[in-house]
């Protein structure tokens, strides 16, 4: 029997290569990448899902823009749990048919994450959402309260990315794990919300990182290991360089060097190499950033980027 893993899947397992989003797109991509997850959950490993929603949440941002005039436009945080709700379903049914006609359960968690409203996120937004814009709507946009930024193909808008501080619903998911069931939990990095000095939960306009979030839940559901699926098989060292190579089996003082070193990317690889280093630093046996189609491998074989608190074991 395999341990406890949590997959972490990325953007690319949820939209068409070309990163379109129309409904067939998703449910194409989503019944390929479960696929991969079955044959996990076939091999003895009891797997936890998480998944990022630029996309979609990209595609809400837009339908605010194009019908303010019609209805009122919904906060980030909804956006956040619109897409939990309707990613999680097609991800259930996905699995079910990979399943079949073995028996299988499978629940979505509507989760949330806890942020500091202290976090100095909130005062220098970061995090690029949505789709490209020019300058007109931009500043439209910026006389509503929003901040935007221009970047090489055009104006986007920015929001806070405060770190994750816990997974307040991790106890929903690991109840749901204790009674059979295949869990889909903290999409999108998990709604972001604040706790007031009255000790009530408040949503934010901002967006959790969905790989940080990740490990957050791995710490909380007690994961062995924690798989961050993306498009490439292994984080690079020196990547754009003629000495790129490729990271396999490193540890958490030498992955830390590297990172310190400049090798990783803020916007790309930056955060899943964060994402696995915390989970090891926090007692996790190990954790693997390679592409969806290798998760199989990884865990067992010798595939892809593995992260362990000292030497391989």
């Amino acid at each position: 029997m395999g341990g406890r893993v949590l997959i972490a899947l990325g953007g690319n397992a949820m939209t068409a290569p070309d990163g379109s989003a129309s409904p067939d797109d998703q449910h194409r991509a989503i019944g390929r990448a479960m696929e991969h997850v079955a044959s996990l959950i076939r091999a003895g490993h009891e797997v936890v899902l998480t998944h990022g929603n630029g996309p979609q949440v990209g595609n809400i941002l837009l339908k605010n823009q194009l019908a303010a005039h019609v209805v009122p436009p919904v906060p980030l945080d909804w956006c956040v749990a619109q897409t939990q709700g309707t990613l999680g379903t097609l991800m259930m049914n996905a699995l079910e048919r990979a399943l079949a006609p073995e028996p299988v359960r499978v629940a979505a968690v509507v989760t949330r994450t806890l942020v500091d409203a202290g976090d100095p996120a909130f005062q220098d937004p970061v995090k690029p959402i949505g789709q490209y814009f020019g300058e007109d709507e931009a500043r439209r946009s910026e006389r509503q309260g929003q901040t935007w930024r221009r970047f090489e193909r055009g104006w986007r808008r920015v929001v806070p990315s405060p770190a994750p501080v816990e997974i307040l619903d991790a106890s929903a998911a690991i109840a749901l794990m204790e009674a059979g069931y295949t869990v889909v939990a903290a999409g999108g990095g998990g709604v972001p919300v604040v706790r007031g000095a009255d000790g009530a939960l408040e949503g934010v306009e901002a967006v959790v990182d969905k790989d940080l979030a990740a490990a957050a839940l791995a710490r909380a559901v007690q994961a062995t290991d924690l798989v961050i699926a993306t498009d490439v098989p292994n984080a690079v060292a020196g990547f754009g360089t003629p000495g790129a190579r490729p990271i396999e089996a490193v540890t958490v003082a030498e992955l830390r060097a590297l990172q310190a070193a400049g090798h990783f990317a803020s916007g790309s690889m930056g955060p899943k190499v964060e994402a696995a280093l915390r989970f090891a630093e926090d007692g996790g046996e190990r954790a693997v950033i390679t592409s969806l189609e290798h998760i199989g491998e990884a865990l067992s074989g010798n595939i892809g980027t593995r992260v362990f608190r000292g030497v391989e074991n």
